[in-house]
């Protein structure tokens, strides 16, 4: 339990890279990524990255760098060199901390054990897999290239190669049951390391699953199933040693991905690269931005401007307490009530936390913690929503 003395946790400074391109479009994915069948210039793509970094450094000098993640999009179809390319600028950009986590994310399908020495090499010393399931079925339909014999074995070349690994695993999938998703978890858990994400998945707008969901082809777990999925999925993680630290995530005590903590600590990052956001305190106001999300128009700015900058609000006190609220409830510590008065420029409505602790949506942790509870973490929009009203 925190003491009355201790003085609010530093989230760091992190950098986001994203690569904005795949082998192929996900019928999930409402990330920004693309697919390029002529290729992609990657000399070209990587001169631009480098602008970019350095012209946000130039808006935001100084920051010493905790965690720098390379994510998209399918960051392992990088060339080693393009990877180094660009944490070299990082670092000439900023200081960058000498145990920073430098993140990739990996499709089990681009894995090979020489561009992962390659990666590793220039200096990327945790990655994270996008494995989803482990049923080839499951996978196809998915829209997944790799088979789960195929993912397993990026596993194991991910974990000779780099001190950290991490993979991914989508659940609440048409036709999951939950005996069968803790088949598969305890499955997982038996073959990761030290830190799984776990999604829910969810249709999002603009996909081919919404399409499919709206025309009466694709179901999913319904709302009860989908709960007692989560209750399923935090029950066997903490049995085997990887309990939450944040909705999605779980982890064994210390391997929590740092980069990942920075944003749901309300931390500064700067987003480089297409569709990229970042979040800049630039003479003492928190400023939202956002790059052009269309690779060859960021691509065109940056050559043409300096950066691929495309929205750059000013947030009000309140918005940032607002988003303070949305990051920082997903995370198993809570939010410090100081630090929300602080960047809010008020208190939190003692009525209305009173009534969401009386609900069992919310628990106090400590003096100055508060956090959502299981029941308010599997309804935490409508939480956030009640307290930031």
């Amino acid at each position: 339990m925190d003491e009355p003395h201790d003085p609010p946790i530093d989230p760091g400074f992190g950098v986001y890279v994203h690569w904005p391109f795949c082998a192929s479009k996900c019928p999930y994915c409402d990330f920004n990524s693309h697919v390029r069948r002529e290729g992609v210039d990657q000399v070209r793509f990587a001169a631009a990255l480098v602008a970019e970094i350095k012209a946000t450094a130039a808006r935001a000098p100084g920051r010493q760098v905790s965690s720098i993640f390379l994510g998209g999009g399918t960051p392992s179809l990088m060339d080693p060199a393009t990877v180094a390319t660009v944490l070299d600028a990082i670092a000439g950009a900023w200081t960058v901390a000498p145990d920073a986590e430098i993140t990739m994310e990996a499709n089990p399908s681009s894995v090979e054990a020489e561009r992962f020495r390659g990666y590793r090499a220039a200096g990327v010393n945790r990655v994270s897999l996008g494995v989803q399931a482990l049923n080839d079925a499951d996978l196809r339909a998915l829209g997944r290239l790799h088979t789960a014999e195929e993912a397993m074995k990026a596993v194991e070349i991910a974990r000779a190669t780099f001190p950290r690994i991490s993979f991914d695993l989508i659940y609440a999938r048409p036709g999951q049951t939950p005996e069968l998703w803790a088949a598969e978890l305890k499955a997982a858990l038996d073959r990761a390391s030290d830190h799984l994400s776990l999604y829910q998945l969810t249709i999002e707008p603009d996909t081919m699953f919404e399409k499919l969901y709206a025309a009466g082809k694709l179901k999913i777990p319904d709302e009860d199933t989908a709960a007692t999925l989560f209750e399923v999925t935090q029950e066997i993680c903490e049995a085997h040693g990887r309990p939450a630290y944040e909705i999605s995530n779980h982890a064994a005590p210390g391997a929590e991905c740092r980069h990942n903590l920075v944003y749901w600590r309300y931390g500064e990052y700067a987003g480089i690269g297409p569709g990229a956001h970042g979040r800049l305190v630039v003479d003492g106001r928190r400023h939202a931005t956002a790059t052009a999300r269309e690779p060859e128009k960021w691509l065109s700015r940056v050559e043409s401007w300096g950066d691929g900058v495309d929205t750059d609000d000013v947030l009000t006190p309140e918005e940032s307490g607002d988003e303070l609220l949305l990051m920082g409830l997903r995370l198993v510590e809570g939010i410090d009530l100081r630090r929300y008065r602080a960047i809010a420029g008020r208190p939190l409505d003692p009525s209305r936390l009173a009534d969401l602790i009386a609900h069992g949506m919310v628990e106090r942790i400590g003096p100055h913690h508060v956090r959502a509870t299981r029941a308010g973490a599997f309804v935490l929009d409508a939480v956030v929503a009640d307290l930031a009203a």
